[in-house]
């Protein structure tokens, strides 16, 4: 069973106000070494990831910017402290970000834990008990960093590695199975009372027989509510992922957001944003058709979408579906929108709660421009979970 670790954090958000989110939908691309994966141009991929850190430095337009998710493995492993470096260089304070890792081996993540051990001593404590109980010291582990920039300017630097089963366990060979981790950092930020989480892709949908992480994230929230009449506020899931509408999301959706004979009051009003890597990404033995892309919003059905089809957004219930979706376009940009605030803050039904306020493109000179125009509703307003 996967393990809750509450970290507090100093946040001072805006009260009252809706926060604001920037989604960078960057291309991965991914080798094959040995047993695991590896960024195949490294530095490359390392000035498209810092040049989104930049752009949000010098665009007036994204200075009340408060959370940055990057895809799933986009960030080379010799870029770990340099990317620490940038956030805390480019980024305000009060501003969440998260990012996925390229795979390293389970000792070197554990020694990057140890590094930061003021904010994962739990963590290490987990890692360690799994290599004193022998779990291989050479088994990949896929892995991200949620970096806090607090209220004082201080960078706060939390670890998670992957727990969902990688599909080399499809093979005899013990060393191509891939790390799982042990915990979930449940983030409670004060004085603004904001509650998140950050998983990593599959993690969001991992179920067996026995325990499920969702299921597990669910119960969590509903007994924060139900002893402080809190909730979780928003959930954030980075992905690498060549199936975004797979069978599974739909499941799982359906489910955190409430079935017919199951309310689910701890998540009914989290925001759920899934951040994947863009069209031009590639992982090697993947089939060449594989389809990357399409980020995507979600939000409970008592909120109200307006109805778009169009390449770079649109929405929908995700085939009835109790929720609003906001679906995004496969190509390399970053997407910057806010976050819906609490339904019971402003139930008018005439009001749109999520706004898309920016969408910018890559350019061939490695910068970032604003040309991507914002499509009209076709339809005024649509209502999760209707079909």
């Amino acid at each position: 069973m996967v393990r809750f670790i509450e970290a507090p954090v100093n946040l001072e958000f805006p009260l009252g106000h809706h926060l604001h989110c920037l989604v960078a939908q960057l291309p991965v691309r991914l080798g094959r070494s040995g047993r695991t994966y590896i960024v195949e141009d490294r530095e490359a991929q390392w000035r498209m990831v810092r040049s989104v850190l930049e752009v949000v430095a010098r665009t007036r337009r994204l200075q009340k910017l408060h959370i940055v998710l990057f895809p799933e493995s986009c960030v080379p492993a010799a870029r770990f402290e340099d990317m620490l470096a940038a956030v805390s260089k480019f980024l305000n304070p009060n501003t969440i970000t998260a990012f996925g890792m390229e795979h390293v081996q389970l000792d070197a993540y554990r020694e990057v834990l140890e590094r930061h051990r003021a904010d994962n001593a739990e963590a290490i404590a987990l890692v360690q008990q799994d290599l004193d109980s022998g779990a291989p010291p050479q088994i990949p582990v896929n892995w991200c960093c949620i970096a806090v920039k607090d209220a004082a300017g201080k960078l706060r630097v939390f670890l998670e590695a992957k727990t969902h089963p990688f599909r080399g366990e499809e093979f005899l060979d013990k060393f191509s199975d891939l790390y799982r981790g042990r915990h979930f950092y449940f983030f409670r930020s004060h004085p603004s009372c904001f509650n998140f989480m950050a998983l990593i892709c599959l993690d969001y949908i991992y179920r067996d027989l026995y325990a499920s992480n969702v299921r597990q994230i669910i119960d969590y929230a509903n007994k924060l509510f139900f002893t402080e009449r809190q909730a979780l506020d928003a959930l954030f899931v980075i992905q690498c992922n060549p199936k975004p509408e797979h069978r599974a999301y739909w499941e799982v959706l359906t489910g955190f957001y409430g079935e017919y004979l199951e309310q689910t009051p701890g998540v009914r009003e989290a925001v759920t944003v899934l951040g994947n890597s863009s069209e031009d990404s590639a992982i090697e033995g993947d089939s060449p058709d594989a389809s990357f892309g399409v980020s995507s919003v979600i939000v409970g059905r008592h909120h109200r979408l307006a109805r778009v089809e169009d390449p770079e957004f649109s929405t929908d219930d995700f085939d009835g579906a109790p929720l609003c979706r906001l679906r995004f376009g496969r190509g390399t940009r970053l997407y910057y929108f806010n976050l819906p605030a609490n339904h019971e803050l402003d139930p008018r039904s005439t009001r749109i709660p999520l706004k898309v306020h920016l969408i910018m493109q890559h350019s061939t000179d490695g910068g970032w421009r604003e040309e991507v125009k914002i499509p009209w509703p076709s339809e005024p307003l649509m209502h999760g979970g209707s079909r």
